[in-house]
């Protein structure tokens, strides 16, 4: 019973949701006359200030009738005047019955328009996708099929160096909102005509561009089939930004950990292609999403690849220790204040008393309220204009933290506890999400059970990430399933010209990356000094 009333209610509401669309009122092709399709357009747009519809005549004795619809802002004004009013309008009334085959849609399109992004067609909700996403349709009366003519031009934000992935060696350039740009951008790094770009169209009623990337012959086999049966399986709506395309197509939604990567910068996007993944362009934002995603790969760089191997390594091994002291600091250090006090050295010991004397507050409540203050002072730095936002982050927590142990309401370990773990949570800002879960978990596991209850979190933790997958991949790996010539490229950085493959953990078409080759010095340079007189 109840389940027949579920499905009634259903059908009821699917009706209503398919009431307002134009599919129903709106026809399936062109109908041929002009008057007619001006008006099924007119129907489905309404009185929109923005939609401008240009009829004219033209032809040898203006016999011909057309129109012209395009987007205000959307398109080129120069292009429209000049590349198809001109010619239609003025350069065909000097031929001879012109009219007698101005209603073929082809012979205008070959012998007059003068625009080289321009495809006929028929369909009616084509070329009303075409119209709002910039492009201009022309109609001619008496053909049954329309023009849709490339000629998007409107305002949008240059190429700027990424925000989020700030480096100081290596290129300065980063994606835009425009999908066409970011593409072209990709084309740019990778001259190979394997580079694959395909692209679909995701929302119901934004009808978002979307496109997927990868190599021919490096991409990892099933990947891209499975990339694009999770994407069309997408039933929505909106997609604003690609953050609404991961929330679709990761493995696990319900983990705190992604398993789906994302970068503003064409060189990353680049890498990671070429070592077998795949992209996906989303038209809106400068994020493009990049599967399978490893949890090592939170932890590298572009610039990684770019510095000496050796400070590289450093650089890298450093993350990963700034990662577990930003998870793990306030969880241990109350622990050992509240059960295990006798693993602190006794001077030391003796110097935390005397700073927690007078403080009112357990140790949990103590580092709890700390950070969440911190995270309170990072989100309105956030969150504020640029010009105040440091300012009062900086301001805040100086004042707040002095403050706080002038009152005695907190001990100034615990403040440099709590500095220590902001500093070190900017280093991997792409687990910023993951980090600040995990910490608060820590911290109650800790302050309730001592060092049991944080190694069983550890633990639990854990397990939890080997079975994790990201569309077939461990995500541990390299770690976990071990593949120890993957290890090149994990807690350090081998020199470029050691790592030969691709990660065996992808299982790309092409695993070798280059020749067994060492680089050797040739000439004079291989004899030291000589050739130079001395």
């Amino acid at each position: 019973m109840f389940r027949v009333m579920r499905r009634i209610r259903r059908k009821n509401r699917d009706h209503r949701e398919d009431a307002g669309q134009t599919p129903e009122t709106t026809p399936k092709t062109l109908s041929g006359a002009l008057d007619k399709d001006i008006g099924a357009f007119r129907a489905a747009l309404g009185e929109s200030s923005d939609i401008i519809i240009k009829e004219f005549e033209f032809g040898f004795e203006k016999q011909v009738r057309g129109a012209l619809l395009y987007v205000d802002g959307l398109t080129d004004r120069q292009l429209i005047d000049d590349g198809l009013l001109r010619p239609l309008m003025f350069d065909t009334t000097f031929v001879s019955g012109a009219g007698e085959g101005m209603s073929d849609i082809e012979a205008i399109n070959r012998d007059i328009i003068a625009a080289s992004d321009v495809k006929p067609k028929a369909d009616f909700d084509e070329m009303m996708d075409d119209l709002l996403s910039g492009n201009t349709v022309l109609l001619v009366d008496g053909c049954p099929r329309g023009l849709s003519i490339g000629d998007r031009k409107f305002m949008m934000r240059s190429i700027e160096p990424p925000i989020t992935e700030s480096v100081v060696r290596g290129p300065r350039e980063g994606f835009t909102e425009s999908i066409r740009i970011n593409t072209s951008m990709l084309r740019r790094k990778i001259k190979n005509p394997n580079l694959r770009l395909e692209g679909m169209k995701i929302g119901k009623q934004t009808h978002t561009d979307v496109a997927i990337a990868y190599i021919k012959g490096i991409v990892k086999p099933g990947l891209v089939e499975e990339l694009k049966k999770r994407l069309e399986r997408i039933d929505t709506d909106a997609i604003f930004e690609s953050g609404y395309i991961e929330a679709y197509i990761e493995d696990a939604p319900r983990s705190i950990f992604s398993t789906v990567g994302n970068s503003e910068r064409p060189d990353t996007i680049a890498a990671k292609l070429m070592e077998g993944r795949a992209a996906v362009f989303v038209d809106g934002t400068p994020f493009v999403l990049t599967v399978p995603l490893l949890f090592v790969e939170n932890f590298i760089t572009a610039e990684d690849y770019y510095l000496r191997p050796y400070f590289a390594s450093y650089v890298r091994f450093l993350r990963f220790i700034c990662y577990f002291i930003s998870v793990m600091t306030p969880a241990i250090y109350v622990a050992l204040t509240t059960f295990h006090q006798e693993l602190i050295p006794t001077q030391l010991l003796f110097t935390m008393a005397a700073g927690l004397n007078g403080v009112p507050f357990p140790a949990l409540l103590e580092a709890g309220l700390m950070v969440v203050a911190f995270d309170i002072l990072r989100e309105a730095g956030i969150r504020l204009p640029i010009a105040i936002g440091s300012a009062v982050s900086i301001v805040g927590a100086l004042v707040i933290g002095q403050a706080s142990v002038s009152a005695g309401l907190v001990g100034p370990f615990m403040v440099i506890i709590i500095a220590t773990t902001a500093i070190t949570n900017f280093v991997v800002s792409g687990l910023n999400e993951s980090i600040t879960i995990l910490r608060y978990v820590f911290l109650i596991m800790g302050g309730l059970l001592g060092g049991f209850g944080i190694m069983m979190t550890l633990l639990a933790v854990l397990l939890h990430m080997i079975t994790l997958r990201s569309f077939g991949t461990p995500f541990l790996s390299p770690f976990a399933p071990l593949t120890p010539k993957d290890l090149k490229d994990s807690f350090i950085r081998m020199p470029l010209w050691r790592m030969r493959t691709r990660p065996l953990s992808l299982r790309s078409w092409n695993i070798r990356r280059r020749k067994r080759t060492e680089p050797r010095p040739s000439g004079p340079a291989a004899g030291g000094m000589e050739g130079q007189g001395l």
